[in-house]
């Protein structure tokens, strides 16, 4: 009898699984066409969109342009992309007939479970740096390795807004780490894959359209939406930290509970029935 995979072990054979998928691909495929879209349309029309956080720069830095598509990829961009897999990576098992296989291997439950969480937020990593990256490299050959200047208005240089991108990636990797764990909720609840990933946009138009009620002005910086905007606390002097702390601790309250419960939902599991 063969002894119990480690954790890493089972990590790793569920990146395997998600090399050899197509929907993996296809997320990666958005994240990378979405930029190249944008800086095309830059060169092609005259203007830029100013009503929009860094818009009016995008013509003096490229490296304006991975900021502007953080705006405009947290509506439904940057959902569907992490949708893709998350609402997936459990239903594809039910689907497949292969879930009896892999829960009476040697892994326990809780290791599978855990594996496939981390695979989907190392995908998710993967996908929000990957067009980080194509939209820098996009835009400094279109507008140039440049001083940006910051929603304070002060300027700052090339090097120093080059770190203040990354950081941005890096707060805004919170939130759409949250929708994964919407998307792995309802991927072990539905066991349908297609009807988790639409869920899971669903969840995340829903909450969009809350934040434009009226009356609900109070409530909007709790709602997760909201926080896809707190990177650009980076992006002012003095940093303004208050949106990134509220970030943290508003996406763990939309984040734990979901994880916990998909995780009790594995658990409980039929692996006889399907």
């Amino acid at each position: 009898m063969s002894g119990n995979p480690g954790a890493l072990t089972v990590y790793r054979w569920e990146l395997r699984k998600l090399r050899s998928q197509k929907r993996t691909y296809l997320g990666l495929g958005i994240a990378v066409i979405m930029p190249l879209i944008f800086v095309v349309a830059l060169s092609l029309r005259a203007g830029q969109p100013d009503a929009v956080a860094f818009g009016r720069y995008v013509r003096d830095s490229g490296l304006a342009i991975p900021l502007v598509m953080l705006v405009f990829g947290s509506i439904w961009l940057f959902p569907l992309v992490t949708a893709l897999v998350a609402g997936d990576i459990f239903a594809s098992e039910d689907h497949n007939g292969t879930l009896k296989t892999i829960l009476t291997r040697s892994a326990d439950r809780g290791q599978i479970f855990a594996a496939k969480a981390l695979a989907t937020a190392t995908y998710t990593a993967a996908a929000l740096a990957l067009m980080g990256t194509v939209a820098i490299v996009a835009g400094t050959l279109k507008s140039g390795f440049n001083p940006l200047t910051t929603l304070s208005g002060s300027t700052v240089s090339a090097g120093t807004a080059l770190g203040l991108v990354a950081a941005s990636l890096a707060v805004y990797l919170v939130p759409m780490l949250t929708v994964a764990c919407i998307g792995l909720l309802l991927s072990t609840i539905t066991r349908n894959s297609a009807a988790a990933v639409v869920g899971t946009l669903m969840v995340a138009l829903i909450l969009q359209l809350i934040t434009i009620l009226p009356g609900l002005e109070g409530l909007r910086p709790y709602l997760l939406p909201s926080q896809f905007d707190a990177w650009q606390g980076l992006l002012r002097e003095p940093t303004d930290w208050a949106p990134i702390v509220r970030a943290a601790w508003v996406c763990a309250l939309y984040a734990i509970p979901c994880l916990g419960a998909a995780f009790l939902v594995f658990l409980r599991r039929d692996v006889a029935g399907g």
